[in-house]
């Protein structure tokens, strides 16, 4: 009878592990999700005539708009990037400031 009560429960192996990843999705998956979704959205609103900087660092203004690509005008060239390499961290100091209420 004592043995039924020290068994361990089957769970409790497993809890710790459910536990860990849990922990790990809401501290470090979603924020990097969301992140992306932002940066996607910000890619796909850019409009010719902004000025934006890319993940490498390069500044410019939107000379052309294609669905995957952008003509950044820079100096006296032009550059085309893919949208994904624009950077909305990046270009904040070229974006309009929010107001807050």
């Amino acid at each position: 009878m004592l043995y039924i009560f020290l068994q361990q429960s089957p769970l409790g192996g497993i809890l710790p592990f459910l536990l860990v990843v849990a922990v790990m999705y809401f501290f470090f998956l979603r924020p990097q999700m969301k992140k992306q979704k932002e940066e996607r959205a910000f890619a796909e609103t850019v409009k010719k005539g902004d000025r934006v900087v890319t993940n490498s660092g390069i500044h410019g203004k939107i000379n052309e708009v294609g669905d995957t690509f952008v003509v950044l005008e820079v100096d006296n060239g032009r550059l085309k990037v893919e949208k994904s390499a624009l950077s909305k961290e990046f270009s904040a100091q070229y974006l309009p400031k929010e107001e807050k209420k």
